[in-house]
C-alpha cells in the first residue's frame, strides 16, 4: 500500500511518536509511507510577552527554535510545509489510504479527491480541551465520514457517548518491550514514587505532589522522582530533596520507572496515558485516575485505579494508595509488579500494527 499520514506539526508530543512508530512499522512490512505536516505555528506577540511575563523561558526557547520532532527522527519520507496553512491536495502525494491524526487535518482531509487515498481518521484525543469555540468544530470532524480509529476503548465510549455510535474501531497503543523492561527487584527501602512533571495543569503533576505531600506524613522519608520535557517552574515546584530529570533520552527511561516502586498518572485529560503502560513494563506499579486507558490497564489487579473525582477526594485517595502501596509486605509487592509486568507485555506494537494494517487494507480495498 501507498500510505500518507496527516499532521498538524512535527513534535516530541506521545501522538506524535506513536504516529512514527506507525509510520516506521508499516515501512518495514513493505508498505510506502510519507508523512506530511504543517509548519510549526508563529510565536505570536501576545504569547511571546505572556511567556517573557511567566519567565517561561524553556518554552519560550523551544517555540523559539524547536528541537526535532519524532517523524524527523525516525527516518521515515517526510515533509513539512513552508508556510502554516491548510494542508491541500497539491501537498499530497497519490496514495492508497490517506490518514489524518488531528481533528483539523481530518477536516482537510474531507476536501481531498479519492486519488490521494481513502480517509482514514486515527483519533489519538477527544480534542475539546482548547474550550467552546472549537468543541463543535471538533464534533463536526469527528462525524465526516471516513474510517474512524480510536486509541483506546475509554476513548471511544467518551466520544460516543456524546456523538452516539460512530462505527469507530479500536487499535489500542501498546509499549516497545524492548525499550522498557526490567529485572525483578526488592521493594525499595525507603521507598520512591515516582511523576511526569509539566506545568500545564490537564497533566495532573499538582495532584501528584499534593498527593506525595499528603502521604509523606506517614512515610516522612518517601523519596520522589520525576522527570519531563520543561524545568519546574516557581509556580509548581517540586520538593527540596526531588530527584529530577530533564529531557531524558529514551534509553534511561526504563531505569528510572524502575527505581520506583510507585508510579503515579494523575492527568485530567489523556487519551490514553502511554507512561502507565511503560511503567508496568519495567514492573512498577501504577497508582492512576480513571482517565483514558488506565480502566482497562489497571483493571484485575494490574494496578491502582482512583476512584474519586472531587479533586481533594482524588488527592486523598492517592496519597493512602501511596502508602498502602509502599507498606505492602514484599510478597505482596513482588505479586502486584509481576502483574503489571504480564500485562503491559501481553500486548505489542507488533500486535497493533497488525490491527491497524488489518484496517488500511480493508478501507482500501
Amino acid at each position: 500500500m501507498r500510505i500518507t499520514f496527516m499532521m498538524p506539526a512535527d513534535d516530541l508530543t506521545g501522538g506524535n511518536r506513536v504516529v512514527a512508530i506507525y509510520a516506521r512499522m508499516l515501512q518495514n512490512r513493505g508498505h510506502s509511507v510519507r508523512v506530511v505536516s504543517n509548519a510549526p505555528a508563529p510565536l505570536g506577540l501576545r504569547e511571546l510577552l505572556r511567556l517573557i511575563r511567566h519567565r517561561r523561558w524553556h518554552t519560550l526557547s523551544a517555540r523559539w527554535r524547536p528541537l526535532p520532532g519524532h517523524i524527523a527522527l525516525s527516518g521515515i519520507a517526510h515533509t513539512t510545509l513552508e508556510r502554516e496553512r491548510p494542508i491541500t491536495a497539491d501537498d499530497l502525494p497519490e496514495a492508497d489510504v490517506v490518514i489524518a491524526t488531528w481533528w483539523e487535518t481530518a477536516v482537510w482531509m474531507q476536501a481531498l479527491p479519492l486519488v490521494k487515498g481513502r480517509k482514514v481518521h486515527l483519533i489519538q484525543g477527544y480534542e475539546i480541551w482548547a474550550g467552546e469555540t472549537v468543541r463543535e468544530k471538533v464534533h463536526a470532524a469527528l462525524q465526516l465520514p471516513n474510517l474512524k480509529i480510536a486509541i483506546s476503548a475509554g476513548l471511544k465510549r467518551d466520544i460516543e457517548a456524546v456523538l452516539g455510535d460512530l462505527a469507530m474501531a479500536v487499535v489500542p497503543n501498546a509499549v516497545d518491550l524492548d525499550l522498557f523492561d526490567a529485572r525483578p527487584r526488592r521493594h525499595g527501602q525507603p521507598p520512591t514514587v515516582g511523576f511526569i512533571y509539566a506545568q500545564a495543569a490537564i497533566k495532573g503533576a499538582d495532584r501528584c505532589l499534593e498527593a506525595i505531600k499528603l502521604a509523606r506524613r506517614q512515610i516522612p522519608d518517601l523519596r520522589v522522582l520525576a522527570f519531563g520535557a520543561e524545568l519546574p517552574g516557581a509556580a509548581l515546584p517540586l520538593p527540596e530533596d526531588a530527584h529530577y530529570v530533564y529531557r531524558p533520552a529514551q534509553q534511561q527511561l526504563a531505569s528510572l520507572y524502575a527505581a520506583c516502586d510507585a508510579w503515579l498518572f494523575a492527568s485530567r485529560l489523556d487519551s490514553f496515558g502511554l507512561p502507565i503502560l511503560e511503567a508496568m513494563a519495567c514492573r512498577t506499579p501504577v497508582i492512576g485516575v480513571a482517565i483514558g486507558a488506565a480502566p482497562d490497564l489497571l483493571a484485575d489487579g494490574n494496578g491502582v485505579l482512583i476512584s474519586a473525582q472531587e479533586e481533594a477526594a482524588l488527592v486523598t485517595e492517592m496519597a493512602a494508595a501511596i502508602v498502602a502501596l509502599c507498606r505492602l509486605p514484599e510478597t505482596e509487592w513482588q505479586a502486584l509488579s509481576d502483574a503489571a509486568y504480564r500485562r503491559a507485555r501481553s500486548y505489542s506494537w507488533e500486535d497493533a500494527a497488525d490491527r491497524l494494517e488489518q484496517l488500511l487494507l480493508q478501507a482500501a480495498g
